[in-house]
C-alpha cells in the first residue's frame, strides 16, 4: 500500500530548512483533518494556521525553544473545545440538517441524549473527550502530509496554558492540544534524518484473540 510506504518515509523532523510548502498541499492536509471521523460528528476542535514569523517567534519559547516552530512553513495548532454546551451541539446538528435538507428536529432524540450525557459531566472530562477527537484529525493530517512528501513534527512539548493565553484561546472557548509544524527537512543539519525508523515489532504490539 502506498500509505505504508509514505509512513515509512516520514519521521518527526528535528530540523526544518524554512522552505515554503505550496498552499495547495497545505489545503489538502487541512482537508484530510477536516474529513476525520469524530464522536457523533461533533468535530469539537479548531485548527489554527500560523504563518506570521513574528507570531511564530513568540510561540517558540512557549514550545521550549524548538526550532521547528520558526523554521516551519506553516504551524498548525489543534485546539479542542473547553467543554460541550447545548449551543455547540445544536449548531453542529443544525448545520448537518441544512446540508442534508432535512428538518432539524429530526435529530431531537439524539441531541437530547448527547446533552444529557455531556452536560452532566465536568468540563474537564468533556475537554479531554474533545481533545481525543482532535487527535484523530491530528493523525490524519500527519498521514496526509507524508503522502504529499511534506515533513511534519508532532509536538506535545509546549506550555499549553501559556500558548492559550498568547493566542486568546480561553475567550474562544478553546484549549490547545497539539502542535504540528509543516515544512521540509534540513538534510544537512537534522541528526535524525539518516537514522533507522524503529517501532515495536508487530508480534509484540498486536495481541490476537481467536
Amino acid at each position: 500500500m502506498q500509505l505504508l510506504e509514505t509512513l515509512k518515509w516520514r519521521y518527526a523532523t528535528k530540523k526544518m530548512n524554512g522552505q515554503a510548502v505550496p498552499q495547495e498541499k497545505i489545503d489538502s492536509i487541512l482537508e484530510a483533518a477536516r474529513l476525520a471521523p469524530t464522536s457523533s460528528g461533533l468535530q469539537p476542535f479548531k485548527i489554527l494556521v500560523i504563518t506570521n514569523p513574528e507570531l511564530k517567534a513568540k510561540i517558540q519559547p512557549v514550545a521550549f525553544g524548538q526550532t521547528q516552530i520558526v523554521d516551519s512553513s506553516h504551524l498548525l495548532i489543534f485546539a479542542a473545545w473547553d467543554k460541550y454546551t447545548e449551543e455547540r451541539i445544536d449548531s453542529v446538528f443544525a448545520h448537518t440538517a441544512a446540508e442534508r435538507g432535512i428538518p432539524v428536529n429530526s435529530f431531537d432524540d439524539y441531541t437530547t441524549r448527547l446533552k444529557n450525557m455531556y452536560l452532566s459531566q465536568p468540563a474537564q472530562v468533556n475537554f479531554e473527550h474533545a481533545a481525543r477527537q482532535a487527535y484523530i484529525a491530528f493523525g490524519l493530517a500527519i498521514a496526509a502530509a507524508a503522502e504529499l512528501q511534506v515533513d511534519a513534527t508532532p509536538m506535545e512539548g509546549f506550555d499549553n496554558a501559556a500558548l492559550d493565553a498568547l493566542l486568546g484561546l480561553p475567550e474562544q472557548g478553546l484549549k490547545s492540544v497539539t502542535l504540528l509544524p509543516l515544512g521540509y527537512r534540513d538534510q544537512e543539519n537534522d541528526w535524525l534524518v539518516t537514522q533507522k525508523k524503529v517501532r515495536t515489532p508487530k508480534d509484540e504490539l498486536v495481541l490476537k484473540f481467536a
